[in-house]
């Protein structure tokens, strides 16, 4: 079982930026290919971007690409999101997600945080 734990929403204007964190409870988090995905009000969730268990894979949404980043520290069990240039339409709730694949799919992270708010001010 893993725990994850979001933080660093919040609201920021268009053409700003936000990093969001995600800490994992379990000891043993190199197993795990991480994730974030968003969901907007009214909307499915969304793969936002994805990241290997080591670190050397990653995977993005076309719409973020070039403006957003992904990284992890397995040492200290955290995955970070780096989000610049940010829309209004970013403007969603982000989760974070873990799972033994690195994938695109939802259904393939059987692990979820709570959430955290982004709000995108135009």
């Amino acid at each position: 079982q893993v725990q994850l734990v979001e933080s660093g929403g919040g609201l920021v204007q268009a053409g700003g930026s936000l990093r969001l964190s995600c800490a994992a409870s379990r000891r043993t988090f190199t197993p795990y290919t991480m994730a974030w995905f968003r969901q907007a009000p009214g909307k499915e969730r969304e793969l936002v971007a994805a990241i290997s268990r080591t670190g050397d894979n990653t995977r993005y949404a076309d719409s973020v690409k070039g403006r957003f980043t992904i990284s992890r520290d397995n040492a200290k069990n955290t995955v970070d999101l780096q989000m610049n240039t940010l829309k209004p339409e970013d403007t969603a709730v982000y989760y974070c997600a873990a799972g033994p694949l690195l994938s695109t799919i939802l259904g393939a992270y059987p692990y979820w945080g709570q959430g955290t708010q982004v709000t995108v001010s135009s």
